[in-house]
């Protein structure tokens, strides 16, 4: 029987579908990543980015050099050849149409044991290619866990991808990364919804104030 892959390793499924999206995304948007070495290597670590496009889930895991794991919509699963490999390459389902609490639930017990995952603080993608309001999901994730909380914010996808878009279009896309944000048990005052709103706002605000490098 093969040994179980550690928190970070990548599959052979992962390793290929890594390899391919960087090779694209340099091809069609000449992707770049501005503070990668920022992102932890090791240990249970939550990456908070802006939401634009169906593109930012694999451009977020390009930006680590491990592993990491995905909250996708659960329909995406049913789609044909890509739906299967999915769960392969470290997507956990969620159901949209309820809280999906057992999606959170998972998240949170794959970061305690040491993995990293990337969480969108508005839970979809942007009508405007402006931010939207932080829900309290990924402050849920952060007061079960104190993990690392890195915040990222992706620029371009919006405009090479957008929400109801019907082709891509071939524009500059980039990703700067930001320091990570250390919460400890004096963050956690209070509790429940009001609380990890409260956290995904401070993280929402610091995604907001990443700016690209000055040329």
């Amino acid at each position: 029987m093969a040994a179980a892959l550690k928190p970070g390793e990548m599959n052979g499924w992962y390793r290929f579908g890594y390899a391919f999206s960087w090779s694209m995304a340099l091809l069609l948007f000449s992707f770049k990543v501005y503070g990668r070495d920022k992102i932890p290597n090791t240990g249970g670590c939550i990456l908070a980015m802006n939401h634009e496009s169906y593109l930012d889930p694999p451009l977020a895991g390009m930006c680590c050099r491990r592993a990491i794991y995905f909250l996708a919509r659960k329909t995406l699963l049913e789609w044909p050849i890509l739906g299967p490999i999915f769960p392969k390459v470290n997507v956990v389902p969620v159901d949209q149409e309820r809280a999906d609490m057992s999606a959170l639930k998972t998240v949170i017990k794959l970061v305690k044991n040491g993995a990293c995952t990337i969480v969108f603080p508005e839970g979809e993608r942007t009508l405007d290619g402006k931010m939207g309001a932080a829900q309290p999901g990924l402050g849920l994730v952060i007061a079960k866990t104190l993990a690392p909380v890195v915040p990222m914010r992706i620029f371009g996808a919006y405009e090479a991808f957008p929400r109801g878009g019907k082709r891509l279009r071939l524009v500059p896309i980039r990703i700067v990364v930001g320091d990570p944000v250390l919460f400890t048990e004096a963050d956690l005052d209070g509790s429940g919804r009001d609380l990890y709103q409260r956290l995904s706002e401070s993280v929402m605000k610091r995604i907001a104030a990443l700016e690209l490098p000055k040329p």
